[in-house]
């Protein structure tokens, strides 16, 4: 296993803690728009909660035992993907407690998300570098 697959598994790993700690928080019934979306996909927002967090999860699984590990040519535009939404997590969530002045559900995993998206985003920007051709100085 590469670093950049240990690290995006990690990472998965701690979206799986994150999801955690926010079900606990029930998240779904004080941040706006975990509100709006786990209403569209259940009239039972716990319910919408759980499955959105589990789709969400199995995504990442996915992720990483077909695209990443198998190094399709397209894995880096998901981990691009997985990089982005960790990094509004682990800024979000900091950002949403100092608003409220107290703890939301969330934010003690958060900085983890946020340190494991900004190693792969070096990972990932360090592997397409020396994937490139060097150029040779004439």
């Amino acid at each position: 296993m590469t670093r950049l697959e240990g690290t995006f598994c990690a990472l998965i790993a701690a979206q799986a803690a994150h999801s955690v700690e926010e079900y606990f928080g029930r998240l779904w019934e004080v941040f706006p728009p975990a509100i709006y979306i786990t209403g569209l996909i259940s009239e039972d927002r716990q319910r919408g909660f759980i499955i959105f967090n589990v789709a969400l999860l199995a995504f990442g699984v996915w992720c990483f035992f077909w695209p990443v590990r198998r190094r399709w040519p397209t894995a880096s535009l998901f981990v691009g993907v997985w990089i982005v939404i960790e990094v509004i997590n682990g800024i979000g969530h900091p950002l949403w407690t100092f608003r409220e002045r107290g703890y939301t559900p969330g934010v003690a995993t958060a900085p983890v998300l946020l340190v494991l998206a900004l190693c792969l985003m070096w990972q990932l920007k360090k592997s397409r570098t020396e994937s490139r051709p060097q150029e040779e100085n004439a």
